[in-house]
């Protein structure tokens, strides 16, 4: 029934699939025979996704955070895409902003300002004032933007379950990257969740021992008039990051006199720090740091944007990947791949010896390179591209964790390209450890430990008596399992059948030799014969049983 629902769009579909000449999704949308996927070049498919529309730029922007799944080549041409698209008129906006407010417009805002000053695939952005005078910025959501969306997640769904039927689809799970984006599509159609994210941000930053609070802002959420389609949000003045001026007559924080170039190293180092705390501390970070995410207030201080895709590390994630951090420092390959195997989804038979290799033969070209000559996010993306290239299927939000630090570093180079990540975040590196060792509070840590010292000192007694009871009542067995030891040992009773087939042939013709050779009557030498017959047959079907077996092993 689904099918027929969307005819009109799976004719744009495989239109623009046929303009742009890749055979493989025109054979998947039409039901023809599904072989081995080939993608499209990086510029055809990046070609296809913009004419495809809103939703399939996202789909490329998801891919862009995959370096796990796609070669460097597609990343860089998927992270271009822009989902900026020309504004709805504001007659239209009005009307989705009465729907969704309890109260006349006229009641809660004293102006709205019809131009759009940003418009995108979902939302689009206008500035207003409260009644109480506080200016606002205003998120709403694109009129019918729902009934697109739904039609097109249907779709995708639909080819990730043809997809999924191949080897390619079940090696990189596309049916789980498919349900993965629909899920945060639809997860960008409620505004309460950016509004909540947003909020949990806020609070985050509000605290830190590595960068001044006061200096970083995350704009404050009204929930009085915040619904699923509408996000109101304090008003940043400022402008994007890399549009700031700086002067040599610029006040530093201490009241003396900077040059601009100090007062750019001084920003910088602050959004370094802030994501290093929302990475390695928080675990729940900006996804999206582009420089149209981070603005440079009037005032002097930093804002972030737009927390409408954001990221998730658990604490054992959080502490592999500070360790992958110095291992990547240390260029020690071995710790590299032994990091990997720990973060992969599920456990898989990989040859660890290739795996080394690999990461060896990538991190020697860095070897007696200063560390400020290090791109870190490149170095962690051909990371992602090792663990492909063994088959090593790794969590979705490492994606995110390497688009984050990507855009971050790209546009800290950018705004002031004498920095360097690794050198920002080494000083930092005694700290995270010591928090990993010791936590925020050594004290709980410590009593915590002591508990379980004490556990173990109680219960070491119990188990080593258990079992010795299990040895002296032979109650304890082992559980080995060796691998192709099914097969040897198969190999092995063959082979002494053979030799047993072998001696019993050799035994019927020197028993047939004998009676022969003493044979008096005639019955004796039939029974010869019938020995000789009988040794020949089954000297001949040993020899053929012999043959076939070499012949299944050459």
């Amino acid at each position: 029934m689904f099918l027929t629902q969307s005819v009109s769009r799976q004719r744009d579909i495989i239109e623009v699939v046929l303009r742009n000449g890749w055979d493989y999704m025109r054979r998947l949308l039409t039901g023809g025979k599904a072989d081995e996927p080939q993608l499209p070049p990086p510029a055809v498919l990046r070609k296809i996704l913009v004419e495809l529309g809103p939703v399939y730029v996202k789909l490329g922007q998801l891919l862009s955070t995959r370096p796990d799944l796609l070669p460097s080549s597609y990343i860089e041409e998927l992270s271009t895409l822009q989902d900026d698209v020309p504004p709805v008129p504001w007659v239209e906006i009005e009307n989705v902003l009465r729907q969704e407010l309890r109260q006349p417009l006229e009641e809660i805002f004293t102006s709205i300002n019809p131009r759009a000053v940003a418009a995108g695939s979902i939302a689009q952005t206008h500035k207003a004032t409260l009644a109480d005078g506080r200016d606002v910025a205003l998120k709403v959501q694109r009129p019918g933007i729902e009934a697109v969306v739904e039609q097109d997640i249907n779709l995708i769904r639909f080819v990730a379950e043809l997809v999924d039927r191949t080897d390619f689809g079940q090696t990189y799970d596309f049916k789980g990257l498919a349900e993965e984006f629909t899920n945060a599509l639809q997860d960008e159609l409620d505004f309460t969740k950016e509004a909540s994210y947003t909020d949990q941000l806020r609070r985050n930053m509000s605290v830190s021992r590595w960068f001044d609070p006061k200096q970083l802002v995350v704009p404050q959420v009204h929930w009085d008039v915040t619904t699923q389609k509408l996000l109101v949000l304090e008003w940043m003045d400022g402008v994007p990051l890399l549009s700031a001026t700086f002067t040599n007559e610029e006040n530093g924080n201490n009241g003396k006199q900077v040059s601009a170039s100090e007062k750019r190293r001084q920003v910088t180092r602050l959004l370094f720090r802030a994501f290093i705390q929302q990475l390695y501390i928080d675990g729940f970070f900006h996804a999206d740091p582009h420089p149209g995410n981070i603005f440079y207030l009037k005032d002097g201080r930093v804002a972030l944007l737009d927390c409408g895709l954001m990221g998730r590390l658990d604490p054992r994630s959080q502490q592999i990947l500070t360790e992958m951090l110095l291992a990547i420092v240390d260029m020690d390959a071995q710790r590299c791949s032994q990091l990997t195997l720990q973060l992969a989804e599920a456990a898989k038979s990989t040859n660890l010896a290739k795996l080394e290799n690999d990461y060896d033969r990538m991190l020697r070209k860095y070897y007696n390179r200063n560390l400020s000559e290090i791109n870190f996010s490149k170095v962690f993306y051909e990371v992602l591209q090792v663990a492909r290239d063994n088959k090593i299927r790794l969590p979705s939000n490492m994606g995110l964790y390497a688009k984050a630090i990507a855009n971050l570093e790209g546009t800290g180079r950018i705004f002031d390209p004498e920095v360097n990540l690794l050198d920002e975040v080494k000083p930092l590196l005694t700290d995270l450890f010591r928090r990993q060792l010791l936590g925020d509070n050594p004290l709980q840590t410590l009593l915590r430990t002591a508990l379980d010292l004490k556990s173990l000192s109680l219960e070491s007694p119990r188990q080593v008596e258990l079992l010795l009871d299990r040895i002296t009542t032979e109650t304890l067995k082992w559980n080995i399992t060796i691998k192709d030891l099914d097969l040897m040992r198969r190999s092995l009773d063959d082979s002494a059948n053979r030799l047993s087939f072998s001696i019993l042939v050799g035994s019927l013709i020197m028993g047939a030799a004998i009676i022969s050779a003493n044979a008096q009557t005639s019955q004796l030498s039939f029974l010869s014969t019938g020995l000789f017959a009988t040794a020949s047959f089954l000297g001949l079907w040993l020899i053929i049983s012999i043959m076939k077996s070499w012949r299944k092993r050459f």
